[in-house]
């Protein structure tokens, strides 16, 4: 019988959460002889396929029905962020078109790190999972049809600048549920007048849900199975 409860993922880049969770269907039907069908299993808090880093894995009909728990929950990341560029995804991944050849100094990052702190409206981007008339904006986006996001309220709690080498800047944040990493880098290019994309994004927490403390997919294709489900912790464990 399955272990029931929640798994921490370290998501690989390139996959995407939806493949994170195809994987470990495949992986418990062929270890547990079961139907596919029959394994319940969801995750909370999607990353995009080019960043890395926690996802949230719920094992479990009753541990699927816990996901906007989990959705609710502030996020830490860590960030690599390019300037002089703009992207149309706000990413790497995007259409990217130079902007500018500025370079701020440090002083000045810091002071716009920093500005960006506290309660504040946020527009996501056009390529984002945002519902517009009951469709996603991704994909209105690829058909290349005009549209408009309406802007969110959202809390940045922390940010910290690590490291400072033009024309990258690396800093963790911590900010509240909804908030897009790829528009508060986008919305950083604005304020500093360089233009800036996100060219790496890692989640490291969700809550105190730890990064550190996650399974890698190449660990997972290497242990037995009991190991495996040694990883596997009851869900009211953890919420109490």
């Amino acid at each position: 019988m399955i272990p029931k409860g929640i798994l921490l993922i370290d998501k690989p880049v390139d996959w995407t959460s939806f493949d994170v969770v195809n994987y470990l269907k495949s992986y418990l039907s062929i270890n547990y002889r079961l139907d596919r069908k029959t394994i319940k299993i969801g995750h909370s808090g999607t990353l995009d396929p080019f960043a890395t880093g926690l996802l949230i894995i719920l094992i479990g009909r009753e541990n699927t029905k816990l996901a906007n728990y989990f959705l609710g929950l502030d996020k830490t990341y860590l960030v690599k962020a390019k300037l002089g560029f703009v992207s149309s995804s706000f990413d790497r991944t995007g259409q990217i078109s130079f902007f500018s050849d500025d370079q701020p100094n440090k002083k000045i990052i810091i002071k716009n790190l920093k500005n960006f702190l506290g309660v504040q409206q946020q527009t996501p981007p056009s390529f984002s999972a945002v519902k517009i008339n009951g469709r996603r904006a991704y994909e209105l986006a690829r058909q290349g049809q005009e549209f408009e996001i309406k802007k969110r309220m959202v809390n940045v709690k922390k940010i910290n600048l690590l490291n400072f080498n033009y024309p990258y800047i690396n800093f963790t944040v911590k900010v509240s549920s909804g908030t897009y990493i790829r528009s508060l880098v986008n919305d950083l290019g604005v304020a500093l007048k360089t233009g800036a994309l996100t060219e790496e994004l890692r989640r490291l927490k969700i809550d105190n849900f730890d990064v550190k403390n996650a399974l890698k997919i190449n660990e997972i294709k290497k242990m037995n199975l009991k190991d495996f489900e040694t990883k596997i912790f009851s869900s009211i464990e953890k919420l109490n």
